[in-house]
């Protein structure tokens, strides 16, 4: 009898699970899967799935997730127009940026940028952003590969578990590639919306690398019905404005992503909104899953944690927005259509493209602050009242940064920073004198110590040298 012919379809099954999930090498024997029939599985659906299954947990990494998917559909969807950048519109993008670059140093102290600013195609941007959006997802696509490898776990039944021991790892896998691959299709039509390097608020490009994207910048302008070369100029001032502050604030990058990563690490996937669509899915027909995640569904409501977290990252963004706005408009009053390229801009980040909204949707972030009007007032009113140096030098330190407190409030910062330029003592506050009482019970207790153990040994000293075991004697010699 040929072997395999005594057993059972189920036999077979299990056999064909234990190759798969044992990652043993090697091609799926066809006369194995013709003796699925009996379970009613088609043998051909079947050996693609292992195909595809087997070479997805042999390519797995180790630790983490593999990010080559997101790349290639991110690359994929970005390249699709197979349209260059013309020497034309290196030529005329080029000029905008020299003339924005002499504008912007009368309108802020910030330096300049030590390199060029540079023309993007659709792929280069992807190319030059994509390990920012790796990072800043990549704790909700662990939390996502975790919640299917827990699913697994529960609801594998005891007899099996032998069988599917190696299921965890590529559950992981399986996960974090469906996520990676989502990501790779948002950053990828992403591609298709943004403008310039600094267009979606977060610093994705490279500390000091300022970008416009032609092809882009082509769509922007269409039916505005304003001159190419003001809204070139207009949205180079932008972007040197945006590259200038995070090459000069080099603390800034870090404190931001570190706080949208912060927020991401507390994301939990929805495990029973995880199990019902797994219960329904279809491989066959992935659209489910693609819509769940990016829409969100997978993921709860944000914790009262996570509500506090994203508030600090708004106002931290609105900040900044607020600041390259406010410079903005000082370093363009010599466009005659300014303000009209100024709304343009605002309206179209208040409401954000298609692609941006789906980014909010995955990771649970959104990136559009919604203080910045607010924001903008506070920076005017500061440039009002200690000048163009004084408002930029807030950006030297991380503790000189305005606060939420400071965007209700400019006139509380205002005065303050006309009372240090005057050379006026801070306003004390209550902090001040609770520092200042637990500095002074320090040093009375530092005083009392020193009494006492002083005391001790002067004692010990005249006792011994004058001969006298009480010590007492005031008039007894003392050591020198």
């Amino acid at each position: 009898m040929a072997d395999g012919e005594d057993r059972s379809p189920e036999d077979e099954f299990q056999e064909l699970m234990r190759q798969l999930f044992g990652g043993q090498p090697g091609a799926i024997d066809p006369e194995q899967l013709s003796r699925l029939s009996g379970l009613g599985i088609d043998p051909a659906m079947m050996q693609q799935v292992m195909r595809h299954l087997q070479g997805a947990f042999a390519n797995a990494p180790a630790e983490g997730i593999s990010w080559d998917m997101a790349k290639r559909q991110a690359l994929h969807i970005a390249n699709q127009d197979g349209m260059g950048i013309t020497t034309g519109e290196r030529t005329d993008l080029g000029e905008a940026f020299s003339l924005a670059a002499l504008w912007l140093s009368e309108a802020t102290t910030v330096p300049e940028l030590t390199q060029p600013p540079r023309t993007l195609t659709r792929g280069g941007w992807v190319e030059a952003t994509l390990p920012v959006w790796q990072e800043l997802a990549e704790p909700v696509a662990l939390s996502i590969a975790d919640a299917l490898t827990a699913a697994l776990d529960a609801q594998v039944p005891e007899e099996m578990r032998a069988m599917v021991q190696g299921a965890g790892r590529l559950m992981r896998t399986v996960g974090g590639s469906l996520f990676a691959a989502q990501l790779g299709a948002v950053v990828g039509r992403l591609s298709t919306e943004v403008v310039s390097g600094g267009d979606v608020g977060l610093p994705v490009m490279p500390a000091g690398d300022a970008a416009i994207l032609p092809q882009n910048f082509a769509d922007f302008g269409r039916d505005l019905g304003i001159a190419d070369d003001q809204l070139a100029l207009y949205l180079a001032t932008r972007e040197l404005a945006h590259a200038r502050l995070f090459r000069h604030a080099r603390w800034l990058r870090l404190h931001v992503i570190s706080q949208v990563t912060d927020f991401a690490r507390g994301i939990h996937v929805d495990t029973e909104a995880l199990e019902d669509l797994a219960s329904r899915f279809d491989p066959s027909q992935p659209e489910e899953l693609r819509q769940a995640l990016e829409s969100g569904a997978l993921l709860p409501q944000r914790s009262e944690a996570q509500t506090a977290a994203l508030a600090r990252l708004e106002n931290l963004l609105a900040l900044i927005e607020g600041w390259v706005d406010v410079v903005t408009e000082a370093a363009t009053t010599r466009l005659p259509e300014a303000h009209r390229i100024t709304e343009v801009v605002r309206r179209r980040r208040a409401v954000g493209g298609p692609a941006e909204q789906a980014l909010g949707s995955l990771v649970g972030l959104e990136v559009r602050p919604r203080r910045l009007r607010e924001a903008a007032a506070m920076w005017r009113a500061v440039t009002d009242a200690v000048g163009i140096a004084g408002r930029d030098a807030l950006w030297d330190y991380p503790d000189l940064m305005p606060s939420s407190e400071d965007i209700d409030d400019p006139a509380a910062l205002v005065a303050r920073l006309q009372a240090h330029a005057r050379g006026d003592e801070p306003q004390r506050d209550a902090m001040d004198d609770a520092l200042d009482a637990l500095l002074s019970q320090a040093a009375d207790d530092a005083s009392a110590d020193s009494a006492d153990s002083g005391d001790s040994g002067g004692s010990g000293s005249a006792g011994e040298d004058s001969g006298d075991p009480s010590g007492d004697d005031p008039a007894g010699p003392r050591p020198v």
